[in-house]
């Protein structure tokens, strides 16, 4: 049986080298001061692993920091994410959404606090980085970038059978690329490429999927398409989390929102969510976050 070997061809997929988290952080300059305070998430936040609401979250914030060369990405996040659930996370830019993402998908080791994925979800979960963050110059294949999702399945020395390859042909025809196979990822254009990455999530077949900016400088063609997909994956009881910036698809699709601004200003309902005073709210934290406070000493 002809087998086409994958051995070296993760080095096209890699992430950038995360920072070292630090133990020590800095505090907002408004942390703690009057009607700036951060408010109350729900509480399932300090549920009992006994509590129904707190069994029924795939993945579970505690108290969550993630630090850069002691300045907060993400400030004391605490939060839960049901399994099944569709959520946005929004907010300004430097808000601390990308690092939130990567601390959920084990890629940053957080400063305090934890994140924890409910037993089934353990060792399952798919990441669908931002395009700066791959290189693509690479000579890689469509149909190899797209069967790296099965990795897992693999192994460091291991191939892709007649089946696996057939599973990343039915995965690229679902996003439109049939007949891209022997492509390079090099050669396609940046909405082209967007369908490659959502065919390799879809090879993973991942109980949790998180998604980093997955609509960014695509049209609208394509972001309909992808969206599609996700909508999908919504209704198979997947749990699926969205760096978004686009409000108004925000408010169309995503039932449920966060919305960071370091910290949580909110979280829920997307409607009540994405009101007006919580915008303004976000953007007022984000312009007075204060780089020169006095840091907050951690307990390792």
């Amino acid at each position: 049986m002809k087998r086409h070997g994958l051995i070296g061809r993760t080095t096209a997929m890699a992430l950038r080298p995360a920072h070292p988290h630090e133990h020590q952080h800095r505090h907002p300059k408004h942390h703690g001061h009057g009607d700036t305070d951060v408010p109350t998430l729900p509480a399932h936040r300090h549920a009992h692993r006994s509590d129904p609401e707190a069994m029924a979250a795939a993945i579970r914030v505690d108290n969550l920091t993630v630090s850069y060369h002691r300045h907060p990405a993400v400030h004391h996040l605490s939060c839960a994410f049901k399994v099944g659930s569709l959520t946005a996370i929004v907010g300004p830019n430097g808000a601390g959404k990308s690092s939130l993402m990567h601390a959920l998908g084990g890629r940053l080791v957080p400063s305090t606090g934890s994140v924890q994925l409910a037993q089934p979800q353990r060792g399952r979960l798919a990441y669908l980085p931002q395009q700066s963050e791959i290189d693509r110059s690479f000579p890689l294949r469509v149909l190899d970038a797209v069967l790296l999702g099965a990795w897992r399945s693999l192994g460091l020395f291991g191939g892709a059978d007649a089946a696996l390859q057939q599973r990343g042909h039915e995965a690229l025809a679902a996003v439109g690329l049939g007949g891209f196979e022997r492509r390079l990822v090099g050669e396609l254009s940046v909405g082209q490429f967007q369908r490659v990455l959502f065919a390799r999530v879809m090879l993973q077949d991942a109980p949790v999927i998180l998604l980093d900016e997955p609509f960014n400088a695509i049209d609208e063609r394509t972001t309909a398409d992808l969206m599609a997909l996700v909508q999908r994956w919504h209704q198979e009881q997947r749990t699926v989390l969205a760096v978004l910036h686009d409000m108004e698809l925000v408010r169309r699709s995503f039932p449920q929102t966060l919305l960071l601004a370091r910290e949580a200003v909110a979280f829920g309902d997307t409607r009540t969510v994405l009101s007006a005073a919580n915008l303004q709210r976000a953007r007022h934290m984000a312009e007075h976050w204060d780089e020169d406070a006095a840091s907050c000493k951690v307990t390792a």
